[in-house]
């Protein structure tokens, strides 16, 4: 690795790790299929929030190999840049994978090591403005040391925002929408864009998963879709079922959410999405892109682009972000809003 040029730690879904390298067009320094994660270099200034298929974003200083189970604290310390000298927080990560999940008990072991010996130090503290500090083990012998930003990371461990599933939700696709709200709004925003008794539209809603995530916070939802909604949602009294196609519906009057998980090209999604913003229908979506097994990060572009460009021609202001959420698949879900001037 050459220590001249900048090096990034990127966390990703596995399966996805070539996704990771070409849309940042960086140099891959190491990447293996199924991993989980990437080591990129060359590029100055990587913006987390315009990365779709990056779970974390981290900046790496470092590593240390043939890690001894006798004492492993010793060099990791040693390892830790003196620059910054302090940070907020201690993460120890592994890859999201099978054999990553068997050193997760080590690491809640090694976490109160680590963290007692940095804060006697004076090096970690309380104060979420600093850096905090990753130590990602690809396996037990071997540790990256990273860094990342505060206001350009992922603030959960991993990167993997968690969620809490409905005992009585329809489907697991409830979580999506759920882990959607926490990756794109941040306290503030919730508070402001999810008030009791907004209106939202579904799109594709059966068996139920969205709109149920969408009541739950108070919203009265039109869910629509030829297919049935299943559990409470068939019979909850802010939900209005419409068998209709969810490509020619449209609205009596404007909503404050609008959200689809149809299954269908990214494309034709895209454009129904622009058609609703560009006709003022909604003022905040949430919408899934399938993603082709080939080619992936093109299609995604092309999809955004054509956002892009409508929302563009039209003088409307807009927040696009795009994001494969850890309960997404070959799917990319993506957030649009609408700005006030």
């Amino acid at each position: 690795m050459d220590n001249s040029l900048p090096s990034w730690l990127i966390y990703c879904r596995p399966g996805f790790e070539h996704d990771c390298v070409e849309e940042t067009q960086a140099k891959a320094v190491e990447t293996a299929k199924d991993s989980g994660y990437v080591v990129l270099q060359g590029k100055p200034r990587l913006a987390y929030a315009q990365l779709a298929f990056a779970r974390q974003l981290l900046r790496l200083h470092g590593e240390v190999n043939d890690l001894q189970e006798r004492d492993r604290l010793t060099p990791l310390l040693a390892a830790i840049p003196a620059t910054p000298e302090k940070f907020s927080a201690l993460y120890l990560e592994v890859p999201d994978t099978n054999e990553g999940k068997t050193l997760s008990g080590f690491t809640r072991r090694f976490q109160p090591l680590l963290e007692e010996a940095l804060r006697a130090s004076l090096r970690l503290v309380d104060d979420p403005t600093l850096p905090r500090l990753h130590i990602f083990f690809p396996d037990q012998s071997r540790a990256l040391i990273a860094i990342s930003d505060p206001h350009n990371s992922a603030t959960a461990l991993n990167g993997i925002q968690r969620v809490s599933m409905s005992s009585d939700a329809p489907s697991r696709s409830y979580l999506k929408l759920a882990e959607a709200f926490e990756v794109f709004l941040d306290a503030k925003e919730q508070a402001q864009f999810l008030k009791p008794n907004m209106t939202a539209i579904d799109l594709g809603a059966a068996p139920g998963g969205w709109t149920w995530q969408l009541v739950q916070r108070g919203l009265k939802v039109i869910a629509v879709d030829n297919g049935p909604l299943k559990g409470a949602a068939a019979s909850h009294p802010n939900i209005k079922h419409l068998r209709q196609d969810g490509f020619r519906f449209r609205p009596q009057r404007p909503v404050d959410w609008l959200v689809c998980d149809m299954v269908e090209q990214p494309q034709r999604v895209a454009e129904l999405m622009t058609e609703w913003f560009i006709g003022g229908l909604a003022m905040h979506a949430l919408f899934n892109l399938k993603l082709p097994m080939k080619k992936r990060v093109g299609a995604l572009s092309d999809a955004l682009n054509r956002i892009r460009t409508a929302l563009n021609n039209k003088g409307i202001r807009y927040r696009l972000q795009a994001k494969q959420l850890y309960h997404d698949r070959e799917e990319v879900t993506v957030f649009l809003t609408r700005v006030k001037k």
